[in-house]
């Protein structure tokens, strides 16, 4: 009785693999299809930023996949600003972010 009970679950066991079998090209093609359209359209997320590295008097992180550099505080221990791939740039974006006078937002009213 138990020969025939395993034989019928061994004669089974093979269909039910081939049969699912050619979903497993299918699935990981369709996951990297995926994946390469939401990089396509949406770029780098920059989720891997390296630990902050000092250079010109600058703090900066550098994303670790793409190599898009951003400038950080080290007081608020935060990163600031747009991402750039040139430390030039992002320093000439905090000049001239410096030198320009201060909006209507930034004025502090004096408390009455």
């Amino acid at each position: 009785m138990k020969d025939r009970m395993t034989k019928a679950v061994e004669e089974r066991e093979p269909e039910k693999r081939r049969k699912f079998r050619w979903w497993w090209p299918l699935g990981v093609l369709a996951t990297s299809l995926a994946g390469l359209v939401v990089v396509a359209f949406r770029g780098c997320w920059h989720s891997k930023m390296s630990w902050p590295v000092r250079a010109q008097n600058y703090s900066y992180q550098v994303c670790l996949a793409c190599g898009a550099k951003r400038l950080f505080d080290e007081k608020a221990f935060r990163a600031y600003g747009p991402f750039r791939y040139s430390l030039h740039e992002l320093i000439a974006w905090q000049e001239a972010k410096r030198s320009s006078p201060a909006s209507v937002a930034d004025i502090q009213r004096p408390a009455s």
